[in-house]
This record gives C-alpha cells, sequence and structure tokens, in this order.
C-alpha cells in the first residue's frame, strides 16, 4: 500500500499544493520553518483522521482561510481508493472514501495503516504513563480490530461517571442504584480492554526485542513491562470497594485509564540510567515493532514516516533504517531534511526508487 497523489487546500502553511509520490523513498528538503513536516502531518491526517501534532482539528487551517481540504490517492492491489477529508470552522470534519462519507470515523482507523518516527518522540521516555498510553492505544486502534470502539466507549462512560461524581459531592448526596449504572459497563469494559492489551504485549515485544537488538548490537538487556490492576481476579469488588475514595477525590480511580508500561534497560529504568544512544535505539525499535505488527495484522506494509530523523541519529543507526530500506522490508518511505546535500549522500546507493521534493519556505510578504 502507498499514497501516491495528495492535493492540499488551505491546510496549515499550505495555499494550494499537488504532489505525486513514488511507491518507495521519498526525500522531502527544504529550509526548517519551509513545511515539510506540515506535508507529513497532511498524510498522517489521511490515514488517521487527525494530526499527529495537536488536538485541535481547526489547527491546520491555514490562519487566512476558512477551511482545509485534503485529497489522497491510495494504490493497494492494483486499486485505487481516493481519500478526502475537509474541515470548515467551527464545523465537524468531514472523511470520504470514494466520495462517500464514513459514518463513524473510527472505520477508517487502520486501513491504510502508518507510523511515524518524529523528534517528540522522546516524549515516550521523558513523560509519564499517560504519554505511553496514548503510544499504544494509537497502535492497537489501527491493529486491533474492535479495540477503538471499546475504548472510546469506557472513556465516555468514565467520564459520565466522573462527572456524576462531582456532582454528589457538590449536593452532599450519593444515588447507589444510578452509580452502579456507571460501574457495570466501566468493569466490564476495563476487562475487555486488558485482554486487548496483555494479548497484545505478547506479540509485540518479541518484535521490539528483535528490533532492538538488530538496532543496537548491544548485550544489554531491554524489556518493555505491562502492569494492570485490571488482571486481578478480584478486581470488580474493588473497583466497587474503592467507592469511597472515588467520591471523596471526585474522580475514578481504579481502571483501565491507570494502566502502566515501563521502559527498563539492565533491570532499571530506562528514563534516569538509559544513555541517550541507548534511548534512541528503544524508541526506534518501538516504532519499527509498532510498524512490523501492523504489517502482520493487516497483511499490508505501513507506510513510514521519519521527521528530521537524520539530525537525531548517529551513523551507525541511519545505516541500520538504510538497510531496512535495501532489504525491502519498508515500503513507502517518506523523510524531512533540512540538507539536501546530506540525504542526497545518505541516500545514493539505495536500491529502492529515490525521489526528492524540494519544498520552498513560504515568504511572509507572500502571504
Amino acid at each position: 500500500m502507498w499514497l501516491e497523489k495528495l492535493h492540499l487546500t488551505y491546510f496549515k502553511s499550505y495555499e494550494e499544493k499537488a504532489f505525486t509520490f513514488g511507491e518507495h523513498v521519498n526525500c522531502l528538503v527544504g529550509e526548517n520553518g519551509s513545511g515539510k513536516t506540515n506535508l507529513l502531518d497532511a498524510i498522517y491526517f489521511l490515514s488517521l483522521t487527525k494530526s499527529a501534532f495537536h488536538n485541535q482539528d481547526a489547527l491546520g487551517i491555514r490562519h487566512t482561510a476558512d477551511f482545509f481540504v485534503l485529497d489522497g490517492i491510495f494504490k493497494d492491489s492494483n486499486r485505487n481508493t481516493q481519500i478526502t477529508c475537509s474541515m470548515q470552522r467551527g464545523q465537524r470534519k468531514i472523511f470520504m472514501a470514494d466520495k462517500k462519507n464514513y459514518d463513524r470515523l473510527s472505520d477508517h482507523i487502520g486501513l491504510f495503516p502508518l507510523v511515524l518516527i518524529a523528534p517528540n518522540d522522546t516524549d515516550l521516555i521523558r513523560d509519564g504513563s499517560e504519554e505511553r498510553r496514548r503510544f499504544f492505544d494509537g497502535v492497537l486502534a489501527q491493529a486491533a480490530p474492535g479495540y477503538l470502539t471499546d475504548f472510546l466507549q469506557y472513556n465516555k462512560i468514565l467520564s459520565q461517571r466522573n462527572g456524576l461524581l462531582k456532582l454528589f459531592a457538590e449536593r452532599n448526596y450519593v444515588d447507589e442504584d444510578l452509580l452502579e449504572t456507571y460501574n457495570e459497563p466501566l468493569i466490564i469494559l476495563s476487562q475487555r480492554i486488558y485482554n486487548h492489551r496483555s494479548t497484545f504485549m505478547s506479540r509485540f515485544v518479541p518484535l521490539f526485542l528483535k528490533s532492538y537488538e538488530f538496532l543496537s548490537s548491544g548485550h544489554e538487556q531491554v524489556e518493555v513491562i505491562y502492569e494492570s490492576e485490571v488482571a486481578s481476579e478480584n478486581f470488580a469488588a474493588e473497583f466497587r470497594k474503592n467507592r469511597a475514595r472515588d467520591l471523596h477525590a471526585q474522580r475514578t480511580g481504579k481502571g483501565i485509564h491507570k494502566d502502566e508500561y515501563t521502559f527498563e534497560i539492565d533491570g532499571v529504568t530506562l528514563k534516569k540510567f538509559g544513555s541517550q544512544g541507548q534511548q534512541k535505539s528503544f524508541l526506534i525499535a518501538l516504532k519499527l515493532a509498532q510498524f512490523e505488527l501492523l504489517k502482520e495484522e493487516k497483511e499490508k506494509t505501513p507506510i513510514l514516516l521519519l521527521d528530521d530523523i537524520f539530525d537525531k541519529l548517529d551513523d551507525r543507526r541511519i545505516q541500520k533504517l538504510i538497510e531496512l530500506i535495501d532489504t525491502g522490508f519498508l515500503g513507502q518511505v517518506f523523510i524531512t531534511d533540512a540538507r539536501p546535500e546530506r540525504s542526497q549522500k545518505i541516500l545514493e546507493n539505495v536500491k529502492a526508487d529515490v525521489r526528492f521534493f524540494e519544498i520552498e519556505k513560504i515568504r511572509v510578504d507572500s502571504i
């Protein structure tokens, strides 16, 4: 599967621009601030119905416009699919496949798998558990049928229960029967999501370990450990027993939203004791494991976006990525680089077809 054509209208820094991409390596070169990352974000948006870098869809609209439109042609087994996304200020975004609206945006997730490796991936190590949950939830949303539906429903009910707890606190009154109408579905969904996650991790971790070994050629032991209180056989009873604490805190203290993924190297936390090189290898190994799992699950090769990757990696790790391109493991790859001469040198001996696209910076006086 690959993206052949992309047309942007009033998306971020672009007024209107059309691209025809190659099936293998597409290198986007240009000055910092020219719109290279914005172009990657447009591709991400078409694949996953949202931006990779912000939560508000309206931020994708060019500041001089009232809407944006993204239109792409994906090729897969000699079949072309046109995916269109449009967004008007103050309205909901619209997603269409071959000019037919999706009933639910979640129906689109996973149809055109994609993996992004970007500079802010270090947040997975530096930040708290929420960032790690977000990463794995994103992988699961693409890989596991039914996961996203359960996950969205859980968060909806969780929000409603938290609102009810606040209302009880304000009124100094508790309706036990009403509270139980939220308890039961949260417990059921927690257990279903836990099953999704634990099954997923049994497949993901071996792929991660293989990728880390390939990148580092080192002898250290690395691990991703999934921990969930939902694994307890007594979780339902413990959830209800926590009622008094929930009422006092005015939020739900137990459930799948408290799960943790711990990153370790040689038995200690990667955040505190891993070197920069080890952390970089760890992060890329996570993304390569995501890539391989999606490839297996969807029986199609995901698109790979590499944002500013040559600035962040040493020569050895860059060469490892080039090896993956040459072996045919990777499919369509998009690479951004502010230094054209560097990317040309790195990619000059790549066996696959390589295309360069010069992205020109929009001058202030032209806006």
